[in-house]
């Protein structure tokens, strides 16, 4: 055998000859010649589609988002309920007893049946009949739960959730109805507890779903067309009576959150007062029937929120979010237009009214005084009423005078100036004229009614430059008559110089503290209970926005700023003490001062408390939104009140409790409110 190797031919050598062309071949030739152009195209044309755009990066970061929530929550279901206990205790040491568990260990036993009032948004709302884009919804949540309609049909969404702009009820071919029972608002989304915490632990003193009531109702409406579409007052009134009636005779205690405060104030002379208009039940219902109410987070007083979000559907973090992404929010970027649709659903619902400020400059300030004048908003250690300690690091922080009448002031320069500098041009018969943009028909879909206003309106009401409580009034009237002349017919926001006018029988003065009186109930306890110790939104810095199709022509400047850390001024929003949401002064008046002890708003001397609730935020995220907070909701999950809740429904009264609780100024404002008692 041969050890040498034959070489390989190369490739070159492997291919035959060309044969000689012939015409046929030729013509073979351009048309693989064609072909090869083609598959050139359709390579160059690939290339161009496998370059992602702007677009597709957006949807892919948003799926990639999604996909590692619905992860972490798969994980989060999968795993054993007791391991991230397990994990927390390693880290932070063993875990208190929740308030169910300590107070069953005392002995402490379910006694008094217990009624929840949820506040706005809180409940969850399902569809019972729609239009065609809503196929498939039928008793599906369209509020609550997981939203998931919001982001597979918004406009869909947006219309069904809307309520009709001239009657403030269900639009023609539309049923949206409130989900009953505890699941209506034990979570407001998965993982997101609002009541859910509190009913296990008053389960762990033996409550069950036989002596506890939730009193869902469609929050988007006026209270008193709650009766009227649903008969929901109804329906709470005969709950409340069969509870007492199964339960040996006890009295309820009603346990209300957030605006939910409200809708139970109008519940109790709703109840008593005569038929068409009541309830029928007597003078004497509220002092058989109601042990205590538990008022959470209550805005008695109204919000100032309440005023930026029907002014220009803001808030604070909305104000910060444009700032950062100016255009984002209010162009027409991917036909989103979010502002203006958010403007236009919430503009249509009723109830949003019914925390307007009431009471006017005669308890929010004038021009230049407010309550919480000398206010700082400087980090203290609170200790239980009213002392403070001041932070020592924060010694050499001057406070700064800040004119929280002023809710609304256009340009930092004019919420700082001196009254008598400010040259306000009355904007109230100003002449509607020079409509802009808006006046196109697809604006008119958008939004409601700042397409009538025209630049003229516009230039008025930033002419005028400083709002009070009063004032705010007037504005909203210029700026959405159709809207506020829905609300006056339910709501009020004055004081009454005679309670005994019969005018305030009337069902839109029932919720307005300021113009109605408490039940004859001598027996029966009011506790103010809310968190402290949170900037919450006061007042507001306002600008011109920049002309762009169908927008909204003002805004908060997030630009203004206080100039430190500390300043009560961030972002175009003052900031006062709070639960973020309510201002104390909104939580706290009226058991501060105005139904402390027998008032013409407290006839009959119902014994009221304060209890304050030092915020203090979790100390690692394993705490989750943590069980010592002062936040508007999450406070629904702070062990001290919890406990203090239990051992009310278990039979404790106020001064078994300690009495009041107070950690704010509250006193020393209420003082400052020059109000006739």
């Amino acid at each position: 055998m041969s050890m040498l190797r034959r070489r390989k031919p190369s490739e070159a050598e492997k291919k035959p000859p060309a044969p000689a062309k012939t015409p046929d071949d030729s013509t073979a030739s351009d048309a693989d010649s064609s072909k090869e152009k083609d598959n050139q195209k359709k390579t160059k044309s690939e290339e161009r589609k496998g370059k992602w755009s702007c677009v597709d990066s957006c949807c892919w970061l948003i799926g990639l988002i999604c996909s590692v929530w619905w992860f972490l929550l798969f994980l989060y279901n999968a795993m054993p309920a007791s391991f991230p206990q397990y994990v927390t205790e390693a880290i932070t040491g063993p875990l208190p007893d929740p308030p169910g568990v300590k107070l069953q260990k005392e002995g402490l036993q379910a006694k008094h049946p217990v009624v929840f009032v949820p506040g706005i948004v809180t409940g969850g709302l399902e569809l019972w009949e729609g239009h065609q884009c809503a196929d498939g919804l039928f008793r599906k949540r369209l509020w609550g739960g997981t939203f998931g309609e919001v982001y597979k049909r918004p406009s869909c969404w947006v219309e069904h959730m809307s309520l009709d702009n001239e009657t403030g009820m269900d639009p023609p071919g539309v049923r949206v109805r409130p989900v009953t029972g505890l699941v209506a608002a034990d979570y407001f989304a998965p993982g997101y507890f609002v009541w859910a915490v509190l009913i296990a632990n008053l389960a762990r003193i033996g409550y069950e779903e036989k002596t506890m009531y939730m009193a869902s109702y469609d929050w988007r409406i006026s209270f008193q067309n709650t009766e009227v579409r649903d008969q929901t007052l109804s329906r709470i009134k005969s709950n409340i009576e069969l509870l007492v009636s199964t339960n040996g005779g006890n009295k309820v205690v009603v346990i209300p959150h957030s605006m939910g405060v409200l809708y139970f104030l109008h519940f109790m002379k709703w109840v008593e007062a005569p038929a068409p208009m009541g309830g029928g039940g007597g003078p004497n219902w509220c002092a058989n029937h109601i042990k205590a109410v538990l008022n959470i987070g209550g805005p008695f007083l109204g919000v100032p929120k309440a005023v930026a979000g029907l002014f220009s559907a803001e808030a604070k973090d909305v104000a910060v979010a444009r700032a950062i992404a100016p255009g984002v929010l209010d162009s027409d970027f991917l036909g989103l237009q979010t502002l203006r649709h958010v403007m236009r659903m919430t503009r249509t619902w009723d109830s949003t009214m019914s925390m307007i400020p009431k009471g006017g400059d005669t308890i929010w300030g004038g021009l230049d005084w407010s309550p919480e004048d000398g206010y700082a908003c400087i980090p203290k250690k609170h200790k239980a009423n009213g002392s403070q300690d001041v932070n020592s690091d924060k010694m050499g922080f001057h406070t700064q005078d800040l004119n929280y009448g002023r809710i609304i002031s256009f340009g930092k320069d004019i919420a700082e100036a001196s009254s008598s500098k400010i040259d306000q041009i009355d904007f109230r018969d100003a002449v509607k004229v020079n409509n802009v943009a808006h006046s196109s028909a697809s604006c008119r879909d958008i939004w409601t009614e700042y397409h009538e206003l025209g630049w003229g309106g516009i230039k008025a009401v930033a002419d005028y430059k400083a709002y009070t409580a009063g004032s705010i009034l007037d504005l909203l009237h210029f700026v959405a008559p159709k809207m506020m002349q829905r609300g006056s017919a339910h709501f009020s926001y004055g004081i009454a110089d005679n309670l005994d006018d019969p005018k305030y029988n009337h069902y839109k003065y029932w919720s307005n503290p300021l113009e109605t009186k408490l039940p004859n109930a001598p027996e029966m306890e009011i506790f103010s209970m809310y968190g402290v110790g949170i900037p919450t939104e006061r007042a507001y810095i306002y600008k011109l926005s920049q002309s762009a199709e169908c927008y909204i022509p003002f805004q908060i400047d997030a630009s203004a700023d206080g100039g430190h850390e500390n300043s009560c001024l961030q972002g175009g929003v003052y900031l006062a003490d709070g639960d973020e949401t309510v201002p104390v002064l909104s939580s706290g008046f009226m058991c501060a001062k105005g139904w402390r002890g027998k008032t013409r708003f407290n006839p009959s001397g119902i014994k009221t408390y304060i209890r304050e609730y030092d915020h203090a935020p979790p100390a690692n995220l394993l705490e989750g939104r943590g069980t010592q907070s002062g936040m508007h909701v999450d406070i629904m999950g702070n062990f001290a009140l919890l406990e203090d809740i239990i051992r009310v429904a278990a039979g404790a009264s106020g001064d078994d409790l300690g009495g009041d609780q107070v950690y704010s100024e509250i006193f020393k404002w209420s003082k400052k409110i020059n109000l006739q008692l």
